[in-house]
């Protein structure tokens, strides 16, 4: 029997567990480890999802006890499990296990991927932060349109009680206040429910996806952080960002969503420079080369731009998109732009507790507040540093409704973004000529 470490992040480490080790008997699964978000080491992965070959689970503990961990239980095979991570890091990673004595894998993604009985829209990305959500809102939308039921299954998030988390269905917002969803959660579940679409969630995606099959004709996969699918697609689109060009070909695994795409789709051509457009075309005719290629914009609106013009105005982002995803800014900054902000303030200033630190773990980031909620002391430090900042209106450029979590003193704004074809041919005529 072999020994294995799952290096994860709550996500695609629990699947890999699920679909590759939990009923294999030459496989013995000793931790997971967890990087990447706040405060889900400490956990166990409990005996209900592991399985009766796992009576007490399988503890959860930080990647920093990598190296003891592998030595303790003189590991056979560290597994690598989480995603958006440059390929130099990842074989940082490898170095380090090797050396240790461990081999060190990357289970393909056609291994994992479970096999639906209904058609599957796989939409993925290169990295965090390239518009996948705006362009799930537009299939979904599209289907329904032609009187075809859809489901969204969403990539893992489960920060919470696993157990509890195991199949987690989501059609309104008080179904997330029942399920006490982190920011993060909402971020990507909110946007779809608001438009009345149906996200299913969770930890144990067999049973997931089979819920998902008795309320939809077609099921949409929403891919998080630039992971390959979970469910094997029929189509799989990928989305590219030309405002990080070259990342396409440098982070994990990302450069596979490229290889595999059916239709790949640069995103914001709107506000990206013409060589970087050209440079994320170069890599796409490159390496996928019988993707279809279309163009798209994200379109960026507020409701009242009276409200950003000549103001000074703090931006609110979507966290991960600033953090992992390494974006120093997001929606909040290009409608400030286009609505004629006087100014951007600083809020480093007015950062609290969780939010000061995360802006000294992740120095690349600009004059964004990231909106980071994993736990109640984050989300009422995000309430203070908003609150204590020197602005005139606040631009919220994270898709939730934060409002409703916390109390914002300051005048505020959304902002929304979608997705919009640019050219003659649409990503409607692409899925049509391919979808059963």
């Amino acid at each position: 029997m072999r020994t294995i470490i799952i290096m994860g992040a709550a996500g695609r480490d629990f699947h890999n567990f699920n679909v590759l080790f939990r009923d294999n008997p030459e496989y013995r699964v000793v931790a997971f480890t967890a990087t990447q978000i706040p405060d889900i080491d400490g956990r166990c992965y409990p005996p209900s999802l592991a399985g009766g070959r796992y009576p007490e689970g399988i503890p959860v503990v930080s990647e920093d006890r990598l190296q003891e961990l592998i030595q303790l239980h003189r590991v056979d095979t560290a597994v690598f499990s989480y995603s958006d991570i440059s390929h130099e890091t990842v074989m940082h990673r490898a170095s380090l296990v090797n050396a240790l004595g461990a081999n060190f894998m990357l289970a393909a993604p056609a291994q994992t991927m479970l096999d639906s009985a209904k058609p599957v829209i796989a939409v993925c990305a290169v990295r965090t932060g390239c518009g996948k959500s705006p362009v799930t809102r537009h299939i979904c939308s599209m289907l329904r349109d032609r009187g075809i039921r859809t489901a969204i299954i969403r990539h893992p998030m489960p920060y919470g009680d696993l157990e509890k988390q195991a199949v987690q269905r989501f059609a309104s917002l008080e179904d997330m206040d029942a399920a006490n969803c982190t920011i993060e959660e909402r971020e990507e579940y909110e946007h779809h429910v608001e438009q009345g679409f149906t996200v299913f969630a969770g930890v144990d995606y067999a049973r997931i996806l089979a819920a998902a099959e008795a309320e939809a004709d077609v099921i949409v996969w929403d891919g998080g952080n630039n992971d390959t699918p979970f469910i094997r697609p029929t189509i799989h689109i990928t989305v590219l960002d030309p405002l990080r060009p070259g990342h396409e070909r440098t982070y994990h695994p990302g450069e596979t969503n490229l290889r595999l795409a059916d239709i790949a789709i640069i995103n914001k051509v709107n506000s990206a420079p013409l060589p970087a457009i050209a440079q994320v075309t170069e890599s796409v005719r490159t390496h996928a080369p019988l993707a279809e290629l279309l163009l798209a914009k994200s379109t960026v609106t507020v409701d009242t731009p009276q409200m950003v013009q000549g103001k000074r105005v703090l931006l609110v982002e979507d966290g991960p998109t600033l953090t992992h995803g390494e974006m120093g800014y997001g929606a909040a900054q290009i409608a400030a732009d286009i609505y004629g902000a006087a100014s951007v303030v600083d809020p480093r200033p007015a950062a609290a507790g969780s939010i000061a630190e995360t802006f000294a773990r992740y120095p690349h980031i600009g004059r964004a507040l990231p909106a980071m909620g994993y736990s109640g002391k984050q989300l009422a430090d995000l309430e203070a540093s908003i609150n204590n900042a020197d602005c005139d209106t606040v631009l919220l450029g994270t898709p939730i409704r934060l409002e409703r979590l916390i109390r914002i003193t300051k005048p505020y704004v959304r902002v929304h973004y979608t997705h919009e074809d640019h050219g003659a041919r649409t990503l409607e005529q692409a899925i049509f000529d391919r979808l059963p």
